[in-house]
């Protein structure tokens, strides 16, 4: 309850007449995304404008949860919340303005990166990532759309934490819902009830390998088909390989795939990148690298 007593101060801050709206940068199921200018600062902003009544509805525990974690999470890796602004009866969330989302980049400007231009920029989404995890944050939704970056400066900033929330030790049930799904952890898509950060590494894993493919490695169009998509590169776990994998709930006996050589399907990768590709890419969540060991890995040497 702190972090809403804490919001309700907002309240009196100046009102939207200080930011002058440029343009719609996006939208989803909880508000619209848009440029905006700082009039008093003069810096750009992007304001996120949330769809529900504040008067009649409440605050949707998505916003709130945004609110609360970002208020905390200040680190040069994660988006910066610089505001709250209670108008019309809607909340707006004005953030740092960065040019480009990861999804965007990767379409606009990718091709002329170099291998040690994707290093910096998975090197500093696991900084990031490793920032939430040792305060105890799960991001849950990571993915290109929520990774932003300025390609002036290459500085990469994670964004959207919506579906974030604190994890406790030990674990205890969360929901499954979470993760878009080429980028979603097997033992979610198993409903494996007591998952903890490493749900967190796999989404970075498959981000790694958008970087190198310039695509998706794993593209389901549903969980079925998505946990097909996997075990056909990285071959059907057995229990020698994730001990415990026939007592979920959501296990099938799924025809047998074996291993393919991962190079394959990720070229013109070195071999200490696709050594912690691997290690991302891993099953068992017990076995999973974390974001700590991920960078004191030679792939960053």
């Amino acid at each position: 309850m702190t972090c809403i007593s804490n919001m309700s101060e907002d309240f009196g801050r100046p009102e939207l007449s200080r930011y002058s709206r440029i343009g719609l940068l996006g939208q989803g199921a909880y508000g619209k995304v848009y440029k905006a200018h700082d009039t008093v600062s003069g810096e750009f902003i992007a304001m996120k404008k949330t769809l529900h009544d504040f008067a009649r509805e409440g605050v949707p525990t998505t916003v709130l949860r945004e609110i609360c974690l970002l208020r905390e999470l200040k680190q040069e890796n994660i988006v910066n919340l610089k505001d709250v602004v209670v108008a019309e009866n809607r909340l707006y969330l004005i953030f740092e303005y960065v040019e480009y989302d990861l999804r965007k980049f990767m379409k606009e400007v990718l091709g002329s990166l170099d291998s040690l231009q994707i290093r910096e920029i998975i090197r500093q989404i696991l900084v990031g990532v490793y920032f939430c995890h040792s305060h105890r944050v799960l991001h849950r939704d990571l993915k290109p759309e929520n990774v932003l970056i300025n390609p002036a400066n290459m500085q990469v900033k994670i964004a959207d934490f919506g579906l974030a929330r604190v994890y406790q030790i030990p674990t205890r049930p969360y929901t499954n819902e979470v993760q878009t799904l080429w980028y979603r952890a097997p033992e979610l898509l198993l409903e494996v009830p007591d998952y903890s950060v490493a749900v967190d590494m796999w989404s970075v894993g498959c981000i790694m390998a958008d970087l190198y493919r310039k695509a998706p490695l794993f593209k389901g169009t549903n969980e079925e088909e998505q946990w097909v998509e996997i075990c056909k590169v990285m071959g059907t776990p057995t229990e020698a390989t994730w001990p415990g994998l026939s007592q979920f709930r959501n296990f099938s006996f799924l025809p047998i795939h074996p291993k393919q050589d991962l190079a394959l399907f990720v070229p013109q990768i070195d071999p200490a990148a696709l050594n912690l590709l691997s290690l991302m890419l891993t099953f068992d969540p017990a076995s999973r690298i974390s974001a700590k060991q991920a960078l004191q890995h030679p792939y960053f040497a």
